[in-house]
């Protein structure tokens, strides 16, 4: 049986035409009534897919230590703002809060805002963290001026991505349409010189078939950042799975219960994401005038914040089964098969500051794309 939401996709697309995938991603995910964070809580195992700050209470610990290292750099600004983009279940702040209380004069400090679009995972996070004084935006647009810290893990994964195929001229854009008994499908549309340079000059003379993700709004929110601080001291930590440099491939996919399903199957009921292009958003931020550092992975960055030290200390007194989890959790994190070549950490601050902790020189901006 068809979806009220899959139907309602569908008189669109008969009343306007195919839709880019953007567009229809933008309303799988958030419809207000029926698009997946509209309705769903994802996280854990009970949903669909788990992330690195329920696998390790390391990982918010030591993201902590990183905003409070950055924050000793900004020269100490009392107050700071704290934002996290995408708090998930609040479990990151949670851990990240628990850190910064080792450091009193910053955690008085901290102005927390999260940046949340989901009704259904701001509840989860009021309850969570209703005792921090967190306050709730929908965009970094709403954010008070002043010094900022910003956090995003596993944020641009989810925003919406469009496919560039490579036709026999120039490229097309890939559709979602209705084929002949109403069912959803992806389709090409016609090749465009238009299209052609929405491409990165060092992909578009690929062979015929090959497909190419951008994010329009990744690179807005790249260039959004990389304006503030410009203008406003900072820094941003941008954690995600992604690659660097820009490369060509379909990353598109569709979770249900920690399984792959169709993208196109009963919109709504599933998460969509994508892969990161970090060096795009690097080269957003870059131009609007952040400094960039890394991407480094994530396996590195953890290791280079003391992960196996923090792990001796919360194992010292553990039982035999407690220290088991937070071994495997952390390997996780940072096994390069499992999490910790795949996800990758990106910083950005304003001009003038000393690389941050868990990068070094070779990591800055050598790898961003520079603005085309």
């Amino acid at each position: 049986m068809i979806s009220d939401l899959a139907a309602r996709i569908a008189r669109r697309i008969r009343r306007e035409g195919p839709l880019s995938i953007a567009a229809f991603m933008a309303i799988a995910l958030h419809d207000r009534e029926a698009g997946y964070y509209a309705r769903h809580d994802p996280l854990g195992s009970a949903g669909d897919f788990i992330t690195a700050p329920e696998i390790s209470q390391i990982f918010g610990e030591l993201i902590g230590l990183w905003c409070a290292d950055s924050w000793r750099h900004l020269g100490r600004p009392d107050p700071v703002i704290l934002a996290e983009l995408g708090p998930g279940s609040g479990a990151l702040l949670e851990d990240f809060l628990r850190a910064a209380a080792t450091l009193p004069e910053f955690r008085r400090a901290l102005d927390l805002h999260l940046v949340e679009a989901s009704p259904v995972l701001r509840a989860r996070q009021q309850r969570r963290l209703g005792g921090a004084g967190a306050r709730f935006v929908s965009g970094i647009g709403e954010l008070p001026q002043g010094p900022l810290l910003l956090v995003a893990n596993e944020f641009l994964d989810a925003l919406p991505i469009r496919q560039l195929v490579r036709g026999r001229g120039e490229w097309a854009e890939r559709l979602v349409a209705l084929d002949a008994g109403d069912r959803l499908v992806f389709v090409e549309g016609p090749e465009s010189p238009a299209l052609s340079l929405l491409v990165s000059p060092a992909l578009r003379a690929q062979p015929p078939g090959t497909v190419v993700e951008i994010c329009p709004a990744a690179a807005a929110l790249g260039a959004a950042l990389g304006e503030r601080l410009a203008t406003e001291p900072g820094a941003a930590l941008i954690i995600d799975y992604g690659y660097c440099p820009s490369a060509p491939g379909a990353t598109l996919g569709a979770l249900r219960r920690h399984a792959a399903v169709g993208v196109l199957d009963d919109p709504g009921s599933a998460d969509l994401s994508a892969h990161v292009d970090f060096a795009s958003f690097a080269a957003a931020a870059h131009g609007a005038g952040a400094s960039v550092h890394g991407p480094v992975t994530q396996g590195r960055f953890l290791a280079a914040l003391g992960a196996e030290a923090r792990l001796a200390a919360l194992t010292a007194q553990a039982g035999p089964a407690q220290r088991g989890a937070l071994e495997s959790g952390l390997a996780r994190l940072i096994d390069p098969a499992q999490m910790g070549n795949l996800f990758k950490v990106l910083a950005l601050t304003s001009p003038g500051l000393p690389a941050p902790a868990g990068f070094d020189r070779r990591a800055n901006d050598d790898h961003a794309e520079r603005p085309r």
